[in-house]
C-alpha cells in the first residue's frame, strides 16, 4: 500500500499524522510511505529522519494524496477537498457534526472517511483520549494567562496567595478534558469544581480528587455559580455529535468582566451560543465582556507532545489499514468500525446523519 503523509495546512496546526519510526516499521512491512517536505519539522522531526526511516519525501502537496491511505491529524481544508477521491482512505479528526461543507466534500469525493474521534475500545475514545489529555491541562494554562490584566483579563491569579482567595475555576462536564482540567486547577491552587450529569461519576471524581468540587449539572446550578467564576470551561462531549449548548447569551452576562471561558467543544460546534471559532493566531474575542477562548486545535500548540501522544494510540489501526481490507482491520481492530463516518458516498455514523439531517447507512450492513 502507498500511504501518504502530508503536511498540515490549517493555521498555526505544527503536528504531523505520522512519526518516523512509524514510517520505518510500514517501510519494514513492504508498504511505499510518502512524506511532504517539512512535514514532522515542526514537531521536531526533520525531513532526514523519514528519509533514514526509509520514507520518501515529496515536494507537491497535491502529489500526496495520490497514496491509498491518507494519515493526516486535522481535517481536510477547503483546498484539499478536489485532491480526495474514490478507492482511498483518509483517517484523520473530522468532527464532521459541525462541519457541513466538509461532509457534502467528503460524501461527494468518494473516500472513506475514518474519524480518530469516533473510534471507540472498552467504551473508550482512545485516538481523542490523548488530544483530550492536553486541550484539559492547556485549559488553565491560557484560561490563567488571558485572566491577566494586560491580556484584558480581571487580573486574578487562578492560585491566590497567602492571605487572597484563589480564583474560581468551574468546569463543564467530568470526562478526559473536564478531569485533565480540573487536576491542572487544583494543582495551581484554584477553587475548582466540575458539573456533570453522571452521578456514578461523580461519585468516581469525588473518591479520586478528593480537592475538587463535583456538582449536579443543570441550569440553575450553573447559573448561581457563573457571577462568581473567575475562568469557565466548556469540556462537554457527545461522542461525534455536536455539542449542547449549555451556556446561553443571558448566562455570560452573569460573569463578571474580564472574566474568561476557554470551550474546548469548538471542534464540535461549541457548548455555548456565543462560541466560534478561533486561531492560534487571534485566539480570543469578548462577549458580554467576557474573553472567549475558542481555538480549534489547542494541541497543535503543543506540537510535539501532542504529536507524540497521538502517534502512540494510532500506529495499530494504521498497521490494520495497511495489512489487511477494510472489513478485515475492522473485525482485528475491535472499535474501528466505529471510526467509519463515510463510506461509498454516505453517512455510516448516526450522530453526523443526524446532525445534518442527511440518510444514515450503518457500517458494517445489518
Amino acid at each position: 500500500m502507498i500511504i501518504g503523509v502530508p503536511k498540515e495546512i490549517k493555521t498555526q496546526e505544527h503536528r504531523v499524522g505520522l512519526l518516523p519510526s512509524a514510517a520505518y516499521q510500514l517501510v519494514q512491512n513492504g508498504h511505499e510511505v510518502l512524506v511532504e517536505c517539512c512535514a514532522g519539522a515542526d514537531s521536531g522531526y526533520p525531513d532526514h529522519d523519514y528519509v533514514n526511516a526509509g520514507a520518501t519525501l515529496i515536494d507537491s502537496h497535491e502529489e500526496i494524496f495520490n497514496a491509498d491511505l491518507i494519515i493526516k491529524v486535522k481535517e481536510p481544508h477547503p483546498n484539499e477537498y478536489r485532491l480526495l477521491r474514490q478507492g482511498q482512505i483518509l483517517f484523520t479528526y473530522l468532527h464532521l457534526a459541525a462541519n457541513r461543507e466538509l461532509t457534502d466534500a467528503l460524501l461527494k469525493s468518494g473516500v472513506t472517511a475514518i474519524a480518530y474521534e469516533t473510534v471507540t475500545r472498552n467504551h473508550r475514545l482512545p485516538l481523542l483520549e490523548p488530544m483530550s489529555e492536553i486541550a484539559g491541562r492547556m485549559s488553565v494554562i491560557v484560561g490563567g494567562h488571558f485572566l491577566a490584566k494586560p491580556h484584558g483579563g480581571k487580573g486574578v491569579l487562578l492560585g491566590g496567595v497567602p492571605g487572597v482567595l484563589p480564583g474560581k475555576v468551574v468546569v463543564l462536564g467530568g470526562g478526559t478534558s473536564g478531569v485533565n482540567a480540573a487536576r491542572m486547577a487544583t494543582g495551581l491552587g484554584a477553587d475548582a469544581t466540575i458539573l456533570e450529569v453522571d452521578v456514578e461519576r461523580m461519585r468516581f471524581l469525588d473518591i479520586t480528587m478528593s480537592t475538587t468540587h463535583t456538582l449536579y449539572s443543570s441550569p440553575a446550578h450553573l447559573t448561581e455559580l457563573l457571577p462568581t467564576v473567575d475562568l469557565l470551561i466548556g469540556a462537554v462531549l457527545v461522542p461525534g455529535a455536536k455539542a449542547p449548548k449549555l451556556i446561553s447569551r443571558e448566562m455570560l452576562r452573569l460573569m463578571k468582566p474580564g472574566s474568561v471561558f476557554v470551550d474546548i467543544a469548538i471542534d464540535q460546534g461549541g457548548c455555548a451560543e456565543t462560541s466560534r471559532p478561533t486561531s492560534h493566531d487571534n485566539p480570543v474575542y469578548v462577549e458580554e465582556g467576557v474573553l472567549h477562548y475558542c481555538v480549534t486545535n489547542m494541541p497543535g500548540a503543543y506540537a510535539r507532545t501532542a504529536t507524540q501522544a497521538l502517534a502512540n494510540v494510532t500506529y495499530p489501526y494504521i498497521e490494520a489499514l495497511t495489512e489487511h481490507d477494510l472489513a478485515e482491520a475492522c473485525r482485528r481492530q475491535i472499535g474501528l468500525a466505529q471510526g467509519v463516518n463515510i463510506l461509498d458516498g454516505k453517512i455510516t455514523y448516526q450522530a453526523v446523519a443526524d446532525a445534518h439531517g442527511l440518510p444514515f447507512t450503518p457500517y458494517p450492513a445489518k
